[in-house]
């Protein structure tokens, strides 16, 4: 399953974010290391279910049942990380923790404070207060200084591995930096571009030069989105700035989106929809009132209902952030196996039952392996539901793919 990190300081929001995106029962409060342990749950991507399209209806005359009016919700795993701070790197506050469970995350969303009514550590100030921007830079800060201690606490057993063993500063880097997440590639990639480029002899790197490669360490290998939370009420100039930082990005990697979200108001809507108060999807930009509710609370809603209505087509953001990190940063798409190619269904008669993520790129015999791996060992060749063709191992799953695939048993 996809892993991703929700990080940023200390109450910005990101256990609001974790919890609007799963409904998991974490501790929210208004002061600094509310998160101490990883709290670790499931959220979905929001697509359009294949059992809706005109073709399909006409083969199946009904609705999958695995969808809700028509949205496919596929599950991701989200962390949510202890809050940093300044110095993290450093082993302050709860940095080593953070740093250690970032590891495991293909991806970062950064929530930031929109609002700038936290400071620099977290505690509340007023409204406006705190320039966001600090933040962003902050962290990528942090996050440098954190790759970079591992290549400076190792730096002379690479220095005479390389000189002993002859082996190149690539591959040495990689493997020290395995546990980080980082491929070989995106170490030769990240060496090209920074300052070292021209110094294969490790010896000859001075510290300025080491931040350098660590900086392009982290844009290669953590993909990152900033969920500039709490945007409802922020100053206009915050987000304007935000998005100015993105916009100032000079390369693909560099870039980090800026998102515009409230997940304290996905929370509530959330809660309502699943108190059966109202019928609300995540990503939805309007909902239906189905139950009695007082005076207060219809006035509530209404106010919820003016935010997402008027909030840049993305409803209140979140799903929208998770949408836009699986299936533009990470670059997945979505495939339905079936076992019956002319019913779209398994064995069993329940229609599209199942929906895979695959990285782009990925083949009729990757998605049979994420099936079990007996039948990706066994596989002969597989069969497009939609059009009945057959199509070999290295057949390229396109988005919303409908396959069956035959193999040896």
């Amino acid at each position: 399953m996809i892993t991703i990190a929700i990080a940023g300081k200390p109450n910005s929001g990101k256990s609001t974010f974790f919890k609007a995106a799963t409904l998991a029962d974490v501790e929210i409060a208004s002061y600094p290391f509310t998160t101490i342990s990883p709290n670790v749950g499931i959220a979905y991507v929001r697509v359009k279910c294949p059992c809706k399209e005109e073709e399909i209806q006409q083969e199946i005359g009904r609705e999958c049942g695995n969808c809700v009016n028509g949205s496919r919700f596929v599950p991701v795993e989200l962390i949510d990380v202890a809050g940093l701070v300044r110095g993290a790197h450093e082993g302050r506050g709860l940095g080593n923790e953070f740093l250690d469970e970032l590891r495991q995350a293909e991806v970062i969303i950064h929530v930031v404070d929109a609002s700038g009514g936290t400071d620099a550590d977290g505690n509340v100030v007023g409204t406006g207060s705190h320039d966001p921007l600090e933040d962003v830079l902050f962290f990528r800060e942090e996050l440098n200084e954190w790759v970079k201690g591992i290549l400076s606490r190792n730096r002379r057993k690479l220095e005479r591995k390389a000189e002993l063993e002859g082996m190149k500063i690539a591959r040495l880097l990689s493997e020290q930096l395995a546990g980080v997440g980082v491929t070989e590639e995106q170490v030769k990639a990240a060496l090209s571009e920074s300052l070292v480029a021209d110094k294969p002899n490790m010896k000859s790197w001075n510290e300025d030069e080491m931040k350098d490669l660590a900086s392009h360490l982290i844009k290669r290998s953590k993909k990152m989105i900033i969920a500039a939370n709490k945007a409802d009420i922020a100053p206009e100039e915050n987000i304007k700035k935000l998005k100015e930082l993105e916009g100032a990005c000079e390369t693909k990697e560099e870039a980090a989106e800026v998102i515009p979200c409230s997940a304290e108001a996905e929370l509530a809507l959330r809660t309502a929809a699943k108190n059966n108060f109202i019928k609300y999807l995540p990503g939805d930009t309007n909902f239906v009132i189905s139950h009695e509710v007082t005076e207060k609370q219809r006035k509530g809603l209404e106010r919820l209902r003016n935010l997402i209505q008027d909030y840049r087509g993305t409803g209140t953001g979140v799903q929208a952030i998770i949408n836009r990190v699986v299936f533009d940063l990470l670059e997945y798409v979505v495939a339905y196996p079936v076992e019956d190619e002319h019913k779209f269904s398994d064995a069993t008669g329940r229609i599209l039952p199942d929906a895979f993520l695959l990285k782009t790129g990925s083949t009729a015999r990757d998605l049979a392996f994420s099936i079990h791996s007996d039948i990706g060992k066994g596989f002969l060749y597989a069969v497009d539901a939609r059009t009945k063709r057959r199509v070999g191992e290295k057949y390229v799953l396109r988005n919303n793919d409908i396959i069956k695939v035959v193999y040896h048993k």
